[in-house]
């Protein structure tokens, strides 16, 4: 049996609809509330020669509170991926309110001496410094998500692929005008937090591809990776553009928001493309009842797989369809487009 340590502070995010308006719409949950399904983990592929159990590895685990579907469903997939595997022993430790907060609690973490640490920080830049202790004291660290800026810092970097999710709807958006012959095209954006680099990256990459259409964004919008900021923020949108032909919002949870400001002010002269690729977003794309038209990938199955290497480091053992010997040093997910055509086969990833 896998050794387990429970985590029994687990909170999952569920956006309160009864306080905002559209109500119906922002009480859906993005987050999936049960177990990931087994699309999202591999340890039963008995097909790869890495399943078979191996040297015992005790992997330290640490990841913001679930205060947002995409962070619950990282703590999930981490949680299953490690139960998939007799030889893992999976020790989460409590990453606080902030990076101060987490850091106290890694530190215990490195104490304990487990044989790697996988993390998702609070905040890269601050926490570069304990990926840096947790190095030199000999225990591997597997950066999720948010990235170290010191590559010393890291055995392993895995995250998905912000640049590439702006430049995905970026392409899906002009190509869909261009192919509805809309020369000169009123396009939203509506992103996440502005302050993180994640976000400037997306907007970057969006406005990139856009610019290869010789379009532009007409108005943007900063929320907070929240149903009700989104919400406040696609108001703000719709009110500042009486005529819209798509709109980019970069996360499906705030797009119940974004989507339940649609719905108030009865406009649907646009389509939109959602970030990140929730189980409610992907449904809703596959239904084709709303704006919302597609959604690129930002996958948290990213914990799974954060795991899986983890578990080969600690082993000594490389990718076999890898040549080299050894886990690669970095890795990015590419950001993928999920439309009506394509929703059914993702489905089963979403979170």
């Amino acid at each position: 049996m896998t050794k387990h340590i429970p985590d029994t502070s687990r909170r999952r995010l569920l956006f309160g609809g009864t306080a905002l308006a559209a109500g119906a719409l922002l009480t859906a949950c993005t987050s999936n509330e049960a177990e990931p399904s087994a699309a999202q983990t591999k340890g039963a592929d008995t097909s790869n020669p890495n399943a078979a159990a191996g040297k015992a590895v005790t992997i330290g685990f640490s990841a913001p509170a679930a205060d947002h579907g995409w962070i619950a469903a990282i703590t999930n997939n981490a949680s299953a991926q490690a139960k998939a595997y007799s030889d893992v022993t999976f020790k989460q430790v409590e990453a606080g309110k902030d990076a101060a907060a987490q850091r106290a609690a890694l530190e215990t973490l490195i104490a304990e001496k487990p044989d790697v640490i996988v993390l998702l920080p609070h905040d890269g830049k601050e926490l570069n410094a304990f990926g840096l202790k947790a190095m030199e004291a000999g225990i591997p660290v597997v950066n999720l998500d948010r990235a170290f800026p010191d590559a010393l810092a890291y055995r392993l970097q895995i995250k998905g692929d912000n640049y590439g999710m702006g430049v995905a709807a970026g392409h899906y958006i002009g190509k869909t005008l261009k192919a509805k012959g809309v020369a000169a095209p009123v396009i939203g954006e509506i992103a996440g937090m502005d302050e993180l680099e994640l976000t400037q990256e997306r907007s970057a990459g969006f406005k990139a591809a856009l610019a290869t259409y010789g379009f532009s964004v007409a108005n943007r919008r900063a929320a907070r990776f929240t149903a009700d900021s989104g919400q406040k923020e696609g108001q703000n949108l719709l009110q500042a553009l009486p005529k819209i032909d798509a709109i980019w919002n970069h996360d499906d949870d705030q797009g119940i928001g974004v989507l339940a400001a649609i719905s108030a002010a009865n406009r649907s002269e646009f389509f939109m493309v959602g970030g990140a690729g929730s189980k409610k977003a992907i449904e809703d794309i596959a239904a084709d009842n709303t704006v919302l038209k597609a959604t690129v990938t930002y996958s948290p199955s990213m914990a799974s797989s954060a795991i899986s290497l983890a578990r080969l480091i600690g082993q000594g053992k490389g990718m076999s369809d890898l040549v080299e010997l050894q886990v690669p040093k970095e890795i990015i997910l590419a950001s993928e487009t999920i439309t009506k055509e394509n929703a059914s086969t993702y489905l089963k990833l979403g979170f």
